[in-house]
């Protein structure tokens, strides 16, 4: 209430003493007032009415109001309609905030929320007679459209008229979207598969390519997200699934209820409605396959911290910013690296690699810069570009950069201060333009103490540094692991078994991963075709050793137990653990192993039987 007050006063508005008139339309401009929100009226009508039946005989009102504060409607008792009327609360009379002072339709507009002000909480003085509660109408595309209000004697205040104008806003809303959008993919969800139909449940609008381009004030809030973020956001940003499938469940399973998992790793409930633009999209053989919004939306496989950084990184694409990419080694710099550069405007342009920690310090300098023809005994007779120049128009990637000599240091520093190069023996500076990506493993502001790392270069290439989380901190694990059995076999649906699945999760990774993505190639590549579960016998021995003695709680060398044993004694101690260290959620435990919750259920029932 302050931020409202706050702006009465910047308005020069006066809480007491003489006020003018506020302004208020005629007959004629009321008309064309309610004709411009013509399709807001229609379906506000019926439920003010609703909403007076409920509030009949008790001193109040019903209205609405557009979204200027302009009254539309208002439906009330005889009695308090007359004392409204002494303070224009009356149709065709303005309550935007700036002509009324604090109140609850012109500050819901100005917040774009649901308000309560009661009595002395009115800026003017003249308004302390009210108690009002009022509700923001969204229009499906996230727009304002006006403001729904209870409004009655402040000695008949009730704490629960805000959840009915709350609810009541919510159903005119959800009528709006049952009379648009028929040509497109409309999804309505709710945490609960029982809320979905009542007025509590979330309804998003998709576009043939995926995007959530309308939602209602319950979808945004059960998503997290705002107004701005229609026409900006993905499906496949807040739901584990993609435009194709939810397509192909609308036409199989018309009006069913589908389970899905969000990104957040919480379980909702869908009910998916084609228009007639759906029967466009064409559904692939593996719908989980479908391409995502960017190139980054891959690596978001659901651990926060990671999300977090391709977040940050999505906010600098296309824009003249170093990015410096910082983690153990193995943790995929160079994988996000091109994941950035995929997801920009110089996509079709190269993408130049090179790492400097494998080049030799003689020939560094020639490798990135380039020479001239005759440079040096040895050097091409046609010259050489230099991989600096073949990422003109594209972006370079310096890996392992804390390992550069000193002396290129310093040349790489001027070529990025003037963006031109000069190549070896030659004198004419070649103008470059490129987007330049870094990474090291190596703590670099340690390297500048020791003097072993340019402070100046530090501080160009360092517009955006990004720590990429070792595997071993990842909360993502079983997600990561099935992106990369489904990479790595797209034909067949793989799985860890359940004590293979334990082992890793126990295990630190030291080579991150990259080592995890060798030993799941060497396992596919053991699988007969008709296996489809990776057990031990599928891992390198060197792996097997290591993964012993990281598990001390498990036995792993009673693999001469019959098989059946020893895969139940594993199975009952990864359940266990998986549900220790997820504190009990079983939702939580079911994403750790890697199977669904009801899975995890019947393995408990088997298991305590």
């Amino acid at each position: 209430m302050s931020r409202s007050w706050r702006r009465c006063l910047d308005a020069s508005l006066a809480p007491v003493g003489r006020l003018q008139t506020p302004p208020q339309l005629n007959a004629s401009q009321l008309a064309h007032a309610t004709d411009r929100q013509g399709e807001l009226v229609a379906h506000a009508r019926p439920v003010m009415q609703y909403l007076y039946a409920q509030t009949r005989d008790t001193g109040s009102m019903v209205i609405l109001a557009d979204e200027r504060g302009t009254l539309l409607q208002t439906l009330g008792d005889t009695d308090f309609l007359g004392r409204a009327e002494r303070v224009a609360l009356m149709q065709g009379a303005s309550w935007h905030e700036s002509q009324q002072g604090t109140n609850a339709i012109g500050t819901a507009i100005a917040e774009i929320a649901p308000v309560v002000v009661h009595g002395p909480e009115h800026f003017l003085e003249r308004n302390g007679f009210l108690t009002c509660a009022a509700a923001p109408v969204m229009a499906p595309d996230g727009r304002l459209l006006g403001v729904l209000d209870i409004s009655g004697d402040h000695r008949g205040h009730h704490p629960h008229t805000i959840g009915l104008v709350r609810s009541a806003a919510q159903m005119i809303e959800n009528r709006l979207f049952e009379t648009c959008h028929g040509d497109t993919i409309r999804v309505r969800f709710h945490p609960l598969a029982e809320g979905i139909g009542t007025v509590a449940e979330g309804i998003i609008v998709l576009k043939e390519d995926g995007w959530i381009t309308c939602a209602n004030h319950a979808g945004l809030s059960l998503l997290g997200l705002c107004p701005a973020d229609l026409g900006a956001m993905p499906v496949t940003r807040v739901f584990q699934i993609g435009t194709s499938e939810l397509a192909s469940w609308g036409r199989r399973r018309p009006g069913e209820i589908m389970s899905v998992i969000r990104n957040n790793g919480e379980r909702i409930f869908l009910r998916v409605e084609l228009g007639r633009g759906a029967r466009q999209i064409i559904v692939p053989s593996h719908p989980q396959e479908e391409a995502c919004a960017d190139s980054l939306e891959p690596l978001n496989t659901g651990d926060a911290v990671m999300k977090a950084t391709i977040e940050k990184a999505r906010r600098v694409v296309g824009k003249p910013i170093a990015l410096l990419l910082q983690g153990e080694s193995g943790t995929g710099k160079e994988i996000f690296a091109k994941a950035f550069h995929d997801s920009g405007p110089r996509r079709s342009k190269p993408f130049v690699a090179v790492d400097c920690a494998t080049l030799p310090e003689n020939l560094i300098e020639a490798e990135l810069f380039g020479y001239m023809p005759g440079a040096f005994s040895g050097a091409r007779k046609e010259g050489y570009a230099g991989r600096i120049r073949s990422a003109i128009g594209g972006t370079l990637f310096l890996d392992e950069i804390g390992d550069m000599p000193m002396a290129q240091q310093a040349r790489l520093l001027r070529v990025l201060q003037e963006r031109e190069v000069v190549p070896v023996g030659g004198s004419k500076p070649i103008p470059v333009d490129f987007v330049l990506v870094c990474a090291t493993h190596r703590n670099l502001k340690t390297e500048m103490e020791a003097e072993r790392f340019r402070a100046d270069l530090y501080y160009r290439i360092n517009g955006l540094t990004l720590m990429l989380p070792p595997l071993r901190e990842r909360s993502d694990f079983a997600a990561l692991t099935s992106r990369v059995l489904r990479d790595l076999s797209p034909e067949r649906h793989l799985y860890l078994g359940d004590a293979v699945a334990l082992a890793f999760a126990k295990y630190s990774w030291p080579g991150n991963l990259r080592q995890l993505v060798n030993a799941l190639r060497t396992a596919c590549a053991l699988l007969n075709d008709d296996e489809s579960t990776i057990l031990w016998d599928h891992l390198p021995d060197d792996l097997i050793n290591e993964l012993r003695q990281a598990s001390q709680s498990l036995d792993i060398s009673s693999m001469h137990l019959p098989q059946e044993e020893n895969l139940h004694v594993l199975s009952s101690a990864a359940i266990s653990r998986a549900i220790d260290i997820s504190d009990g959620n079983m939702s939580e435990a079911a994403r750790r192993l890697g199977i669904s919750r009801n899975t995890l259920y019947r393995r408990l029932k088997i298991i305590k039987s």
